[in-house]
This record gives C-alpha cells, sequence and structure tokens, in this order.
C-alpha cells in the first residue's frame, strides 16, 4: 500500500501547491528511492520531528511546511551539516542518502490523509475505550491486553495516515513486528498468537490467552502465518469517530 501511495505521488505532475507555494517533485525519483528515504527519516529524523514531520512548531513536513522554502541541495545540506547553534544536528548520510530523505519529504504533501474531518483526541479516547474496544486487544502503558501491538508509543512511531489505514483496511500494511502465526498440533488443536520469533526449527507467538508457547516445528502437522484479528472499523465507526480515534493514537508519544 506505501509503494502504491509513492507511485501515486510519482504519476499526479511535477508540482503540489501547499498554501500559495509550488512544492515541485523530482521526477527521477523511484518508488524504491522514496521508501529508502522514509526509511532513513524514520532512523534518523522521526525522534525529533516525528512520523507526520509536526512536533517542531513551524514545521510540518505532511503539509509541506518548513521554515522557510529551501530547495533540495539546500535540504540536503541541512540533514549533512545541521544547524549551528541549534539542536539540528549533523548526520553522517552521504548526499545520496539525503537526497532520498528530501524525496520523501516532498512527497508528503501528497500521501496525507484526504479526509477533511478534524480529531479531536480527547474524544478519541472515549472512542478508543469504548465503541472502539481497543483494549481488548492492545494495551497502552500498563492498561489493556498483549495480545495486540503496544501503542504507548504509537504516536511516535506511526504517521496518522497510517494509524486510519489500520484502522480501515488493517490488512493492507502489517508490521513484521505485528504478523500473527498459525500452529496446528499432532493432535489438531491449533494455536494462533502473535509471532514473537521463529527460525529453521522453533516458532515463538504469544497466544490469545497473552501465553508466551514455543514449539518445535518438525512436532508440528502444520504450521505458518495468520491473518490478522484486526478488524476493519469501515461502516462501524463514523468518519468523526475515525478522525477523533487517530488524533487520540498519535497523541501517544509515551513517557
Amino acid at each position: 500500500m506505501r509503494t502504491a501511495s509513492v507511485l501515486f505521488v510519482l504519476t499526479v505532475g511535477v508540482a503540489l501547491a501547499v498554501g500559495s507555494r509550488p512544492v515541485v517533485f523530482a521526477q527521477h525519483e523511484t518508488a524504491a528511492d522514496l521508501l529508502d528515504g522514509e526509511r532513513a527519516y524514520g532512523a534518523s529524523c522521526v525522534t525529533c520531528h516525528g512520523p507526520d514531520g509536526n512536533l517542531i512548531a513551524g514545521i510540518d513536513f505532511s503539509r509541506g511546511q518548513f521554515r522557510r522554502q529551501f530547495s533540495d541541495d539546500e535540504l540536503v545540506r541541512i540533514i549533512r551539516t545541521g544547524i549551528p547553534n541549534t539542536p539540528m544536528p549533523a548526520t553522517n548520510m552521504t548526499v545520496e542518502q539525503a537526497s532520498k530523505v528530501v524525496a520523501y519529504l516532498r512527497s508528503l504533501p501528497a500521501t496525507k490523509k484526504s479526509s477533511a474531518v478534524v480529531g479531536d483526541a480527547v474524544r478519541g479516547k472515549a472512542v478508543y475505550d469504548g465503541k472502539g474496544n481497543c483494549a481488548s486487544c492492545h494495551r497502552i502503558e500498563s492498561a489493556g491486553s498483549r495480545v495486540g501491538p503496544d501503542l504507548t508509543r504509537v504516536g511516535q512511531q506511526r504517521r496518522s495516515t497510517e494509524l486510519e489505514q489500520s484502522l480501515l483496511d488493517p490488512a493492507a500494511d502489517i508490521q513484521p513486528a505485528n504478523r500473527f502465526y498459525r500452529v496446528v498440533l499432532r493432535d489438531g488443536t491449533t494455536v494462533t498468537g502473535r509471532l514473537l520469533s521463529h527460525d529453521t526449527f522453533t516458532v515463538q507467538i504469544m497466544d490469545t490467552k497473552e501465553q508466551l508457547r514455543s514449539f518445535v516445528k518438525t512436532d508440528l502437522r502444520e504450521y505458518g502465518f495468520a491473518e490478522s484479528p484486526m478488524p476493519s472499523y469501515r461502516g462501524k465507526l463514523s468518519a468523526q469517530e475515525i478522525a477523533d480515534d487517530v488524533s487520540y493514537l498519535a497523541s501517544l508519544k509515551g513517557r
């Protein structure tokens, strides 16, 4: 799904209006380049700027907003050398790596969710706790279940558009750490749970009762990845409730 979004960015054209300023996309950047840029951003930039690039006042990469209008070359230089007397540090990125990060930043406004509904984090917590019944699978701090992914810091790990997609189309983009696995024992008993680790000989999962289970593959009748139990909330929650829930999840940065 991310690849499809990136290809859309490359297809729609050269410029996207942000306010009254055009943002120009480099046509030679490929989908693979943008995905490389996303990974580099996640490794080096997300801690300070956040997944949506909006944690620093006056900057919002998801809307194409910088402190001023920079050229690509200027942004590459800033990423590599930092900005003196500011919290912006230098990195050890090559020009090629920094260029891919810049291409990724330029692509963000076009992949931002199209919904015009503005969410409210307070209402979103009520949706999470109530109608969404999210705590039955997920955990925040010390409250909730361990069956699904821990959401304590999800606002630092996922972009708002990714959180929205997880609610509407959860099977579209499953992170490796969140995959579910199914094993069938020799007696026909089936055990399903979140995959913790596996190798040539063994597999470890956390089952739906939050029990840690380890299996030797030669003792199993069947084993393999399973569909995620995460339901789609499309049609179950209103557009406003989805926006509110996303706003609440995006606010979860841990302590």
